[in-house]
């Protein structure tokens, strides 16, 4: 009998179909017709309560009394739940404490939750909640992460990366020495903002209360395990009375990785004390006040380079506002320190992240973990750099690469693949005419005053693995039923990325089925537990690895029990094309091997486990290897500006981005497609608003302006994947992760507004752009630079040159 190691050899060779083909997502034909169950679509039962949170109305403030009598009375109302009613954990923090429920005394951020009503109706509910009387004391209001870093108040302690380009350990005073001895010295600083998730379903969720104290839970959550944990723990019962299933969410984004539990938990304590259904699905407005957004963040950076522009010593220092409450922002944080280099060697570096607190809803994750913040910096450096020595962006970028002998983070870890970033850059250069065009775009600046055009080619690399390592695991359980039909239940959640979608690849691929024969079932904590979040870019990694190890130990059983029943020598035989195929040829089909194998009471399920290797951090020296492997990519944008007005429009998008060996080439293009417009969107249109009294003030399409079909450039969007280079980590059949990489593309946008600001002085000068880069920010751009220009009358002159 052979081993399943021995398989799992035989099945890392080259796959085969229906894996690395195109196909369609497996609900896309519901998601157009609208048949597609969402949370809110969910039939529900009679006498379900619908709910309503009474939100703050105010930021900071000590809350002295809850008046909630003319809310009981109002007409409908069955049941108000404040935080002196909640049985068990009234904390729902993720990871660090900092997250009530409901509020009991101090107020952290306008549209916090301090009740919950439960009414016949949904209307009855929200106006219902209106009726409550607050009092409270007001507190000061902090909305400056500066401000609030400058004082000390921080969510989580400050962390630091800090090492020599010789390998050793550093700090602040020998890196600053290093930097202060290269030929040129620069810094910035720059702000970046938020961005609300925008998914097209809200915070939702249905608690369907059992007997005695059974529940089951439909929530729109990304981790369901947690969803479960926290309301068991909020209800003071154990972790198995509760199930929480997740079919599909209207996208999450990050935004339901957390921030979905609270809302079960609501509806899990209204289901619980009145012993009726209870759904809560929360109004745009109201998700968008009470949950939290993109972590915004301040950098600051000093760079040491060479004559040639080559960095020799950086320091990096990235402040997120992290909100009111830890959340996930340590490791938010954390990413964001991690990807301080993008795809840059920094020589002696030493990279800080500060975690601020202040008085807005907890910001959380959301696509790139922190990864996209914490690039910033580097990139506004390379066009600072390369404007301080009279060269092109390209040539610094590309000057910069890891390579050969500089091929080690900052964090210590070695960057594998690393000339996939210079074949990316050249490949996308050469099918770009990134020189011509550059000549072109020059030549029209200098005949146009006012309308400029800007070009920008920037990299991308994106670790891949949660950094915190328990999360790195998944489970998959695979039924094989008696007419031959295949179910499998994993821990990853749909959210229209397409994961069920390649799940059913995989366990088609290695049953030596179609995709037909196999379905995917909804995500569910009865079925495999203990799952990791739908996040990191993880899903098909974990999942993936663990559907194909339950597949491999099915398809090993029923190789052995054929050999066996049909006296065939076992290493001959092989399952594919729904046939079991011996020596001679088709010995029997699929659905004829699988009735003989229930008959001989040969078990027709098992379970698949899969924990990433390989991976580990030691955050006291700030070293490690906290990725299992890196994404690549690289994007060419070219931009057109109306430097008066600071109107722009995206002209071209070229991509080419590396997926290893994609699993689902479609599927993969539509996840980069998606990702650089989002990303766009994150550093150019929308923008977050509070007052002074810390409302929000955007907190609907009316007011937020994600990108639409007119912000993309109609037929020069082009996408196209890197071929030939299968992943070299063993991943799930070398392919690589594609949710969360392809957004930090879109930084080439903001890098070509920059370019053609820049064209105002000549190229010799690079302008701070914030981000987002609204059209007021490029046009008060533009005005500094012409103000730069005119105050140093060098009509005519070359651009600094040294030396190469």
């Amino acid at each position: 009998m052979r081993t399943l190691h021995s398989l799992e050899s035989d099945a890392s060779a080259a796959p085969a179909a229906p894996v690395l083909q195109s196909r369609q997502h497996e609900s896309a034909q519901r998601h157009v017709s609208g048949s597609a169950r969402y949370v809110d679509d969910l039939p529900l039962p009679t006498g379900t309560l619908h709910l309503a949170i009474g939100m703050s109305e105010v930021a900071h403030a000590t809350l002295d009394a809850l008046d909630l009598e003319a809310v009981r009375r109002a007409p409908g109302v069955v049941c108000v739940l404040s935080a002196a009613d909640i049985p068990g954990h009234s904390d729902v923090g993720p990871v660090f404490p900092g997250d009530p429920l409901l509020v009991s005394d101090i107020i952290s951020h306008h549209g916090q939750a301090l009740f919950v009503v439960a009414a016949d109706s949904e209307r009855a509910a929200r106006q219902a909640a209106r009726l409550a009387k607050v009092a409270t004391t007001p507190l000061p209001v902090c909305l400056d992460p500066r401000e609030a870093a400058n004082r000390g108040d921080l969510v989580r302690p400050t962390h630091t990366q800090a090492r020599l380009a010789n390998g050793r350990a550093g700090d602040l005073d020998s890196i600053s020495n290093k930097l202060a001895k290269s030929a040129w010295q620069l810094s910035g600083e720059l702000e970046s903002g938020g961005q609300e998730h925008f998914y097209l379903e809200s915070q939702a969720a249905l608690a369907l209360p059992g007997e005695d104290d059974e529940m089951l839970v439909h929530s729109s959550s990304q981790h369901p395990s947690e969803v479960q944990k926290l309301i068991a723990e909020v209800l003071g019962v154990p972790f198995h009375a509760i199930t929480v299933e997740t079919r599909r969410m209207g996208g999450g984004f990050g935004g339901k990785e957390t921030q979905a539990a609270p809302v079960a938990c609501l509806a899990a304590m209204i289901a619980r004390r009145t012993g009726r259904a209870a759904r809560l699905r929360l109004a745009r407005a109201d998700d968008m006040r009470l949950t939290g957004k993109r972590h915004p963040f301040h950098h600051r950076y000093e760079f040491g380079v060479d004559d040639s522009g080559r960095i020799e010593s950086a320091i990096i220092e990235l402040t997120g506002d992290c909100g009111h409450s830890p959340d996930l922002s340590d490791a938010i944080v954390d990413r964001a320190m991690f990807h301080a280099d993008n795809a840059y060697y920094l020589g002696n570096a030493h990279v800080r992240g500060i975690r601020a607190r202040t008085n807005v809803a907890s910001n959380t994750a959301f696509r790139g973990f922190g990864g996209p913040q914490g690039m910033l910096a580097v990139e506004s450096a390379m066009e600072d750099i390369a404007r301080r020595l009279g060269r092109d962006p390209l040539e610094i970028r590309k000057r910069n690469l890891y390579c050969e002998g500089r091929e080690t983070t900052h964090y210590g870890q070695h960057v594998n693949q690393h000339p996939l970033l210079a074949t990316l850059i050249d490949q996308l250069e050469d099918s770009g005419r990134y020189w011509a065009r550059r000549a072109e775009i020059r030549a029209f600046n200098a005949a146009n005053p006012v309308v400029r055009k800007g070009l920008a080619l920037t990299p991308v690399k994106f670790g891949i693995s949660f950094t915190a390592k328990h999360f790195n695991q998944a489970g998959a359980l695979v039924h094989v039923y008696t007419d031959g039909s295949v179910q499998v239940n994993h821990g990853g959640t749909e959210m229209g990325q397409g994961l069920h979608t390649k799940i059913t690849q995989v366990a088609a691929r290695e049953l030596g089925l179609s995709v037909d024969k196999v379905r995917i079932t909804a995500t569910r904590t009865d079925k495999v537990p203990n799952t990791s979040p739908t996040a990191a870019s993880s899903g098909a990694d974990l999942n993936g690895m663990a559907t194909r190890d339950a597949c491999l130990r099915l398809k090993m059983r029923l190789l052995d029990f054929a050999a066996e029943h049909l006296a065939q020598p076992r290493v001959s035989l092989s399952l594919t094309d729904g046939e079991l195929h011996g020596p001679s040829g088709v010995l029997m089909t699929w659905g004829e091997l699988i009735q003989a194998a229930y008959l001989e009471r040969i078990s027709l399920s098992d379970k698949g486990f899969y924990a990433t290797p390989d991976i580990h951090y030691d955050r006291a020296s700030g070293t490690g290897h906290p990725f299992y492997y890196y994404a690549f990519g690289a994007a060419l944008c070219e931009v057109v500006v109306d430097t008066l007005s600071g109107e722009y429009r995206l002209e071209s998008a070229e991509i080419l981005h590396d997926v290893g060996d994609s699993l689902n080439p479609a599927i993969d293009i539509g996840q980069i497609e998606g990702g650089f417009v989002q990303g766009m969107g994150w550093l150019t249109t929308e923008e977050l608003k509070w007052n002074e009294d810390g409302r929000l003030l955007t907190d609907g399409p009316a007011t937020y302006k994600i990108p639409a079909i007119s912000d993309v450039p109609a037929g020069a969007l082009k996408v196209r994947l890197l071929e030939g280079h299968p992943n070299s980590a063993a991943s799930i059949y070398r392919s690589k992760a594609v949710g969360e990489p392809p957004f930090m593309l879109a930084i080439s946008v903001w890098a070509a507004l920059r370019d053609a600001l820049a064209s105002l002085t000549d190229y010799r000068r690079a302008v701070r752009l914030d981000t987002p880069a609204t059209p007021e920010r490029v046009m008060l751009a533009a005005r500094e630079q012409r103000d730069w220009q005119e105050q140093h009358d060098t009509a005519g002159a070359e651009p600094t040159q040294v030396p190469s």
